[in-house]
């Protein structure tokens, strides 16, 4: 066996830097590797061998890295050439966007723990409606109360911890939570940046579908992001324009929605406001027989047995058996591991309402399958507790009144740029698809005592419904500071499961 490191990534200014003492290198490209990785199934050389020739002969291995991945059709060669982009003075609406490639890695400048300057996007579709004036004071507002609510907020929550607050290390978190729960009264146009890693293949699409958005911020971002990149691997990266599918799909699915709206009673609130607004997390679908499947799953995996015969076996087991088959899974579990492929068998469909600060951290979960509306005032906002315990809850309402005076203004001349205005607040409907694996995941990291409060809620009932329909499969599904009594609870210091997980034994049953 032989591991070689054929490549890692290196900062531009540093790649600059070579070119300047070496004017004549021209091999300084991700498509030599993705060229020589192409070859690999063709070709008796080894790919050491193939990487040199590469380097040494860059327009042939362009060449060749543009026959096979456009001519041929294997486009995943692309994935090889990996890119590293510093994204910055982008709004947090256009960041929703970018962060829908669920196959590129994001590290983004955090409100939870940066206290933000008085920066904003001022939309192109803003300017030409005449609306500057009204969108920047509102702005503004927003902006100066966020000051005051963290002034009053850091304050409120040393005294309300001052366990923590004794110890100067804490200062930073303590400080962090004031700075988010400031954060809900300033708007999605805030200015951030975020670091961007994304491979050929997957930085294609994104340009592609993010010409084709119809926010003008989108589109520049399309353009300019295709100019950092087009000269570093343009074998790699070819169709970039807008397409009519991704141009007119959504707006002709809208219309259509739309026209449905106005003859069927079921979609139509009549005046009652936002229809379901009270229910912030409704489990609309399971897998039927989750934990049947599962363990039928897990019983296939680890026999010879067909599918068909496992679940035959299953449907015959008394539920005692069952939990006793699948505390096997978690016997030699910790807090940092996940459960068994198997879990990945079966589904649970949530519809949830979600402030748009929840939004930004649920988003980032993208093994979920996750759409959404738009953000809609009339769903309400979510106002955080420590906002009403300062005393602030009445400006921070009267604000969100003359937000939503705004929004309405600009969506009546401007309807795409309207969300601009709105806060991170306000709500919005999305449904959210996952997998038992992935819910574990979820629950792990956000159900936690040290996750932020909003999502940790969301999260929580996310669990409590999916416990109500797979009590078996998600009985180990807990925040990273539960697991451990949990899995005390399932398996008690005397019982023969625990002893046999500290003495290597046979697992047995109690």
């Amino acid at each position: 066996m032989k591991i070689i490191l054929a490549g890692y990534n290196i900062d531009a200014d540093i790649i600059e830097a070579f070119r300047k003492i070496n004017p004549e290198a021209d091999n300084l490209t991700p498509e030599t590797i993705a060229a020589a990785y192409a070859r690999i199934s063709r070709s008796p050389k080894s790919v050491t061998e193939l990487r040199a020739i590469a380097r040494e002969e860059v327009e042939k291995a362009r060449k060749s890295a543009k026959n096979i991945a456009f001519d041929m059709g294997h486009s995943s060669i692309a994935e090889h050439a990996v890119f590293n982009m510093d994204v910055i003075g982008v709004s947090r609406l256009l960041v929703e966007e970018i962060e829908k490639f669920r196959l590129c890695s994001y590290t983004e400048k955090s409100q939870r723990y940066v206290l933000f300057k008085d920066d904003f996007v001022i939309p192109e579709e803003i300017r030409q409606a005449g609306l500057e004036k009204p969108y920047v004071d509102i702005i503004r507002k927003q902006n100066r109360l966020y000051y005051d609510l963290y002034e009053k907020l850091k304050p409120h929550v040393f005294a309300k911890n001052p366990e923590m607050a004794k110890d100067r290390v804490n200062a930073s978190t303590l400080e962090g939570w004031a700075k988010e729960d400031a954060r809900y009264i300033i708007s999605l146009a805030t200015q951030t940046q975020l670091g961007l890693t994304i491979n050929a293949r997957n930085l294609e699409l994104m340009l592609r579908r993010l010409a084709a958005h119809p926010l003008n911020e989108a589109s520049q971002y399309s353009r300019e992001l295709y100019e950092a990149t087009k000269d570093t691997a343009p074998s790699l990266i070819r169709y970039t324009e807008a397409t009519p599918y991704d141009r007119q799909t959504k707006p002709v699915l809208k219309a259509q929605a739309e026209a449905l709206a106005k003859t069927h009673p079921a979609m139509q609130d009549k005046g009652k406001g936002a229809r379901g607004a009270g229910r912030d997390v409704v489990l609309c679908y399971a897998t039927p027989d989750a934990d049947n499947r599962i363990l039928s799953s897990l019983l296939h995996t680890a026999s010879s047995a067909t599918l068909t015969e496992c679940e035959a076996v299953v449907s015959e087991m008394k539920k005692a058996k069952k939990k006793e088959f699948l505390k096997n899974v978690f016997l030699h579990m910790k807090n940092y591991d996940v459960p068994p492929r198997e879990f990945e068998s079966v589904d649970l469909q949530f519809e949830m309402i979600v402030s748009a600060s929840c939004f930004a951290q649920l988003k980032r979960h993208r093994m979920a399958t996750i759409t959404g509306q738009d953000y809609n005032p009339a769903l309400g906002v979510t106002v955080p507790p420590a906002v009403v315990e300062i005393g602030m809850k009445d400006r921070f309402m009267d604000v969100i009144a003359e937000t939503n005076d705004i929004h309405k203004r600009i969506k009546d001349a401007a309807p795409m740029a309207a969300p601009y205005v709105l806060t991170n607040a306000h709500r919005k409907r999305v449904a959210v698809k996952v997998n038992a694996r992935e819910l574990y995941h979820i629950v792990r990291l956000r159900a936690d005592r040290h996750a932020q409060w909003d999502i940790r809620a969301a999260s929580e009932k996310m669990l409590a419904l999916g416990k109500k329909v797979m009590p078996l499969t998600l009985m180990m599904a807990a925040g990273k500071d539960g697991f451990g009594l949990l899995h005390d609870e399932l398996f008690p210091p005397k019982s023969k499961f625990h002893q046999s997980r500290h003495t290597g034994e046979e697992t047995v049953s109690q």
